[in-house]
Formats: structure tokens, C-alpha cells, sequence
């Protein structure tokens, strides 16, 4: 790719519409800078962009100058730049799955993001499994929340497995329910954001919404509920078989995990990775793979994730 400067000249000028592409003390274009790693020059509305990837960044200058007519968030920048990096079409939001909750904008950034939308919707049991940051959990709560705003589901269940990094419960202060209620947080945040603060409150005293550790799901059938199985890698083979068996009539399940952060026991086989080989040829049952080119958070992370992957375990 070429290394020659690429100079970009936007029209028609609207200083109005050059301070929302900048942002405050031009942070977005801080942003593009560091998910391309390419340096921007500014005069007026004229810039100038330095670095492999140069073309793509004034292409990124560029879009987010036509979305500019109305306020250019921090998290536009972001969510923008991850549609921009997909090698693949973006569906737009219209001709995407809509889903029903508090979020209007809500829509896959990404193929593999509208693939797992699309398979949740179309199949009872749905796998996702990818690294952190892809919206695997808060897509599948939008799929939830969606189910139930519809009345495809009476009730949402929301389980994980009670095992943390490097941590065990026995050691937070408090009964159970507040030892658990920490680690089961992406969940609740990921309910007030899609339904807002009070209706989850309501839900939640009644009962339509659940959060529960795994454990708490033995000797249970779950009808016409839409249940989440999240940190699913974090699972033994028997606690994934347990989980899995207690789909009642009229439920959809999705299962989501990271493999490259499992915090079992070392020699500890992973219910996730079972699951993923048992089940594969099963009809009716979606997976979708994720990668760090799914990663919908600060761009740094996909190059972390890509670090990672990359660098040989040490022994």
C-alpha cells in the first residue's frame, strides 16, 4: 500500500459539521489515528493523512464528515471505524434484523455480529464463541429482551458459572447473593441499558427476569423462557450437559464463551469446547465464530487480542 501522503478536502465546508468530525480538542480524529495508525494533519477543511493505511483513513474522514450533520460521539467514531476495518458489507441498519428494545440504533456492526443476530432468531439453541468485546452477551440480552417485549417468552433466565479469574466466591464479603451479584454485572448493565433502570427493577421483583449462577439451574425445566448461558467456557462437560437438558418447551437458549480465557482447574476439560465438537452436526443448533475483527471496543483491543493470538504459550 502506497506511503505517499493522501490529502483530503471536504465540501461543501460546514464549520459546524469539522467540529463534530474533530471532536473536543479533536479526539476523533485522535481515534482514527490510533485504529489505523496513521498521523492527520488539519488546515481548515483540508487534512493530511500520513501512513500505511492512509487511504482508508481519509475514506473514514470522509463518512464520518457525512454523518456529521448531527452530533459525532466518541462511540460513533469507534463503532464506524469497526464497520470501516470489516473486509466484508456491513448490513445497513434497515435491511438488518430489527430488534425491539429502548435502543433505536441497535443493529450487527459486523457480518458475524448480523449472522449471530440472525441465528438466534431463526434457531433454539445458538452458540456464540469469540474473544471479549465481539457483543456476544449484549446482543444475545437484545435478543432476549426483544423475545420478551414480543411475547415469544414469558421470562428471561440469565446463568453463569460461578468461577472467576485467579478469584473464588468464598472470599467476597457478604451473603450470596451479594457474593454473586458483582460478577453477574455485564448482565444487569447490559438489561438497563436495552429496557432502562427502572422496568429491569420491576422485572427482575417479579420475576420475569432471572440472574442466577449455573448451579442454581440443576433439577430445573425452563419453559417458555429465553435463557443465556454466559462465560459458557468457564463450564465442566456435566455442568454444559445439565444446562443444556434443561430446555423446556417453547425456550430459546444461547450459549456464549471466550476459549482463550478459560479459568478452570488446569487439566480441566472446558464444556464449551465439548459442546462445539459434540454438537456440531446437530440440526437446529447455530454456532457463529467471532474474531478480533468483531471486537466493537477501543480499537487497541483487537490489536491485543491479535498479540495474543500471535505470541507462543511460554511453559
Amino acid at each position: 500500500m502506497s506511503t505517499k501522503p493522501v490529502e483530503v478536502r471536504l465540501d461543501p465546508v460546514d464549520n459546524q459539521r469539522l467540529a463534530r468530525l474533530c471532536g473536543a480538542l479533536d479526539e476523533n480524529l485522535r481515534q482514527i489515528e490510533s485504529a489505523l495508525d496513521v498521523t492527520i494533519a488539519r488546515r481548515g477543511a483540508k487534512f493530511t493523512v500520513r501512513g500505511e493505511q492512509a487511504e482508508r483513513a481519509a475514506q473514514a474522514l470522509e463518512r464520518f464528515y457525512d454523518r456529521a450533520s448531527s452530533e459525532l460521539t466518541l462511540d460513533d467514531v469507534q463503532l464506524g471505524l469497526t464497520e470501516l476495518l470489516q473486509g466484508q458489507r456491513v448490513v445497513p441498519p434497515a435491511e438488518g434484523p430489527q430488534l425491539l428494545t429502548r435502543r433505536t440504533d441497535l443493529h450487527g456492526r459486523t457480518p458475524h455480529q448480523v449472522q449471530y443476530i440472525e441465528n438466534i432468531l431463526a434457531h433454539d439453541l445458538t452458540f456464540g464463541i469469540g474473544p471479549a468485546g465481539t457483543g456476544k452477551t449484549y446482543l444475545a440480552v437484545a435478543c432476549a429482551v426483544d423475545a420478551l417485549e414480543r411475547d415469544k417468552v414469558k421470562r428471561i433466565v440469565l446463568a453463569r458459572p460461578a468461577v472467576e479469574a485467579g478469584e473464588r466466591l468464598g472470599f467476597l464479603p457478604g451473603d450470596l447473593a451479594q457474593k454473586v451479584d458483582p460478577y453477574l454485572r455485564p448482565l444487569y448493565d447490559a438489561l438497563f441499558d436495552l429496557m432502562g433502570f427502572d422496568k429491569t427493577g420491576k422485572l427482575l421483583e417479579r420475576g420475569t427476569i432471572e440472574l442466577a449462577p449455573l448451579a442454581y439451574m440443576r433439577g430445573r425445566t425452563l419453559n417458555h423462557a429465553f435463557i443465556i448461558l454466559d462465560e459458557a467456557q468457564n463450564t465442566t462437560p456435566e455442568q454444559m450437559k445439565m444446562f443444556l437438558t434443561r430446555i423446556g418447551f417453547g425456550a430459546k437458549a444461547v450459549v456464549n464463551g471466550d476459549i482463550t480465557q478459560i479459568d478452570l482447574a488446569r487439566g480441566q476439560k472446558s464444556g464449551l469446547i465439548e459442546a462445539r465438537r459434540i454438537l456440531a452436526a446437530v440440526r437446529g443448533i447455530a454456532f457463529t465464530e467471532f474474531t478480533a475483527q468483531d471486537v466493537v471496543r477501543h480499537p487497541l483491543v483487537a490489536r491485543i487480542i491479535d498479540a495474543y493470538d500471535a505470541s507462543p504459550a511460554e511453559e
